[in-house]
């Protein structure tokens, strides 16, 4: 069992200071690509790092020590992270410490919250219609949009059915 009271830079076992930089680089690289994408700069930050971990798990601590930041910032970013349940809290017995894992399917829920999304917008979309006039260029626009909404969410439970074939039979491609 790794010691606690350490904390380690991301990654698995010892990579050397050379493989310690290049996963520091990459953790950078994919938060930066993620917020990019819209995703939130420190809650990216502390979602890669806990990636790149061998058990994907870390303590605030550990998180803050990998990436250089405040506790505060830490708070922030596992709060956010928590709210999208992309990671859990856990607490081993006989420790004081919290370790926050990221989830073995974050990127599944991610997807299944967005689809919770585009239902809501599907039905705001149609009052949007109903109010500019179905017939009326705006609600033209109002209308495809919401279309393209559920389209995106009718779709995607084929997707992620493939996913998980694939996911599950690496072999499959």
């Amino acid at each position: 069992m790794p010691n606690r009271d350490q904390p380690e830079p991301p990654g698995s076992g010892d990579p050397g200071v050379e493989g310690a930089a290049e996963l520091a680089r990459f953790v950078e690289r994919f938060a930066l690509d993620l917020t990019e994408a819209g995703f939130p700069r420190m809650p990216a930050r502390v979602l890669v790092a806990l990636l790149v971990t061998e058990d994907g798990t870390a303590t605030a601590s550990e998180l803050g020590a990998a990436l250089s930041i405040s506790p505060a910032a830490v708070s922030g970013a596992i709060r956010h992270l928590l709210q999208l349940e992309m990671v859990t809290r856990e607490r081993e017995p006989g420790r004081r410490s919290d370790h926050y894992r990221v989830r073995d399917d974050i990127w599944y829920r991610s997807v299944e919250r967005r689809d919770r999304a585009y239902e809501r917008l599907e039905d705001t979309l149609l009052a949007g219609v109903a109010a500019a006039g179905a017939g009326s260029r705006a609600g033209v626009r109002l209308d495809e949009t919401r279309r393209f909404f559920e389209f995106v969410r009718t779709e995607t439970p084929g997707v992620m059915r493939r996913w998980f074939a694939l996911r599950d039979d690496p072999g499959a491609q």
